[in-house]
Formats: structure tokens, C-alpha cells, sequence
């Protein structure tokens, strides 16, 4: 069976992933477990690793991490109508062709996974291999969707929870699935068996001011006016002083654009973390976030922000309502 698994939301793909790999006998799973990277594996690698027989077990399974990019137009490319653009796209789909047939006799005792957090819907490889594979849709989770999931998610680790405590979560936090996990694990474990409270959010929660920092740094470069604003009045309201808050911003767009520049230049995630001088968390989020938005997104965010600073220094503004007004513009647009 073929299986793909694609969207944003990478902690329930990370969930769904470990769902399918239980299938495999855990006393013989690393020698019936294998993993390549999509963009480099070559269809006969692929196509020996998924007819391999399971070592002394019933299943084995191979994942194939982000195979979908190297199929999708570049750029200009992807709307360009020149005879060399068509000839590319021609190239794609048969290069595609041969990688779905790497795929055309996967035995019943092997579970094929295709691991990619965007596929486009005319991507070459998710057309060749039309049918034959179980998609799996894994968007960012919204309102009442996410606020479902924070209570299954407490429910799930013994305890319980206010609805505005849930309110409270969802907008500070937002659709980060990762983060949220570990707020309710620690809200779980200091409520101790009684009902999780919005004060216990607010204590526990609104005082870890990077993880505001990173839902606001979202909600701006999205953009999403509406959230941006709700989420700088609840850190202006838990204690935050404008200030504070244009230099936290400051030093995570700055973190971005750092980021985007080392990625850009294939820099090992080990040595990004170490050049960036982050903790992990914070190198996670902003790795990933350097990868969603665009460079020229995140520069404009920062000029403008940097702008905002003058007008505060110079008495044109005070320093709330500069921040309120960035904020609800960049929330609109940074382009």
C-alpha cells in the first residue's frame, strides 16, 4: 500500500507516521525500516528497497521524505510558455512516470510512505501515481477545529479544561500542534486533577514570551490582521511593554532572515543552531518558519518595523499605539 501524507500541520503527520510504523514487529523494526530522502533517491534504489522480502517479520515499510519538490516547476518557469518551459515540464512528467513505476509492484507486506508538506494538485508523481495511493490531507487546524483538538489532547493526558482556558490557548499558541502538545502536558501536570483555569493558562503560558513571539511573527507574516491584534493585546495585558515587544520582534525577523540565508546556502541544521545561538525549541520554530515565508516577506516586515522605532524615538507616535498600528498593517499586508 502507498501512502502520502502532506500539508503544514507536521505534528499530525508526525502522529499519523507513527500510527503506520506500529504495523512493523517492534523487536526486527530497523531491519524492516528504511528512509530516503525524496529529492535524491533514484527510482531503482527506491524500487529494490520496496520488493525487498520483511527480515523474519510479516511487514516492512519505507518512507520517502519530500519527494514531491523535485517534479514542481521553478519560479518562472511554472508559467512560461517557451518551447524550453514545455520541453522542462515534459522532462518532469517523465522523470515522474519513472518514479511512480518504482512503485508499480509494492508487495502486500510493504507499507510505502510519501512524506511532503506541500504537494501540488497537478504535481507530475501525485498524477502518475493517480490511484494507486491513500492521500492523507493534514492542514493547520482553525477555531473550533483547534479548539476540539486541545480538549481531545487533554482529555487524552488525564485531565481537564475550561472552554476559556481553550479560548485563551488558541490564541496565544495558535495552530502549532507541537508547542501545544507540551502546554497542555505541563498545564496537565501542574493542575494536578483539578480543571485547568485561564489563570493557569496566563501563569504557565502568557509569561513564555517566545512562544507569543513566534504565533505573533505567524500571525504578521500570514498575514492575519484579526489574530495579529488579539495576540499583541493579550502580551500587552499579561505585562508586555511595547518596547519589550519591538525588540523581541526585532531579534526574531533578524533570526529569519539569518536562517533563510543559511539554508539557502545548504548550511547543516546542527551548524545553524550553533551560528544562530538559540535553544532547540526556538531553532525548530524558527527554521521552520524561515522555510514557510518568503525572504522579501520578512525584510519588509523588519523595515517597517524598524521604521515604527524611529517614530517612537522621534515623539511621532507612543509607543503602544506605533506597535498597534504595525501590527494591524502588517497584519493586512507586507508586500
Amino acid at each position: 500500500m502507498i501512502y502520502i501524507l502532506t500539508g503544514p500541520d507536521d505534528f499530525s503527520i508526525s502522529q499519523r507516521l507513527e500510527e503506520l510504523k506500529k504495523v512493523l514487529d517492534e523487536t526486527m523494526f530497523d531491519a524492516n525500516f528504511t528512509q530516503f530522502p525524496g529529492d535524491i533517491v533514484s527510482p531503482a534504489e527506491l524500487k529494490a528497497a520496496v520488493e525487498t522480502v520483511p527480515f523474519l517479520a510479516a511487514k516492512r515499510l519505507v518512507l520517502v521524505t519530500g519527494p514531491f519538490g523535485r517534479f514542481e516547476a521553478v519560479g518562472a518557469k511554472k508559467v512560461a510558455a517557451s518551447r524550453q518551459a514545455k520541453k522542462a515540464a515534459a522532462n518532469r512528467e517523465n522523470d515522474a512516470k519513472l518514479f511512480a513505476g518504482s512503485l508499480a509492484n509494492v508487495p502486500d507486506s510493504t507499507l510505502v510512505v510519501l512524506v511532503d508538506n506541500k504537494v501540488g494538485n497537478n504535481n507530475p508523481l501525485l498524477k502518475a501515481l493517480g490511484q494507486k495511493a491513500q492521500v492523507s490531507q493534514f492542514p493547520l487546524l482553525r477555531s473550533d477545529e483547534l479548539k476540539d483538538w486541545i480538549n481531545q489532547r487533554v482529555e487524552k493526558a488525564g485531565g481537564s479544561i475550561a472552554p476559556a482556558a481553550v479560548n485563551l490557548l488558541a490564541s496565544l499558541i495558535g495552530s502549532n500542534l507541537w508547542t501545544m502538545s507540551g502546554e497542555v502536558e505541563k498545564l496537565v501536570l501542574y493542575c494536578k486533577g483539578r480543571r485547568i483555569a485561564e489563570a493557569d493558562v496566563r501563569m504557565l503560558v502568557a509569561s513564555a514570551r517566545d512562544v507569543n513571539v513566534f504565533a505573533l511573527v505567524d500571525a504578521i507574516l500570514v498575514p492575519d490582521a484579526a489574530r495579529a491584534g488579539n495576540l499583541l493585546e493579550q502580551m500587552l495585558i499579561g505585562g508586555d511593554t511595547p518596547s519589550h515587544l519591538i525588540s523581541l520582534l526585532h531579534r526574531q525577523l533578524h533570526l529569519l532572515i539569518l536562517a533563510r540565508d543559511m539554508q539557502s546556502r545548504g548550511i547543516p541544521q546542527s551548524e545553524m543552531r550553533n551560528q544562530l545561538g538559540i535553544a532547540e525549541f526556538a531553532f525548530r520554530k524558527t527554521f521552520e518558519q524561515a522555510k514557510r515565508y518568503p525572504l522579501a516577506r520578512v525584510k519588509t516586515a523588519l523595515e517597517r518595523l524598524l521604521e515604527t522605532d524611529i517614530a517612537i524615538k522621534t515623539g511621532k507616535y507612543s509607543d503602544e499605539l506605533a506597535l498597534n498600528i504595525l501590527v494591524a498593517e502588517l497584519g493586512q499586508s507586507v508586500g
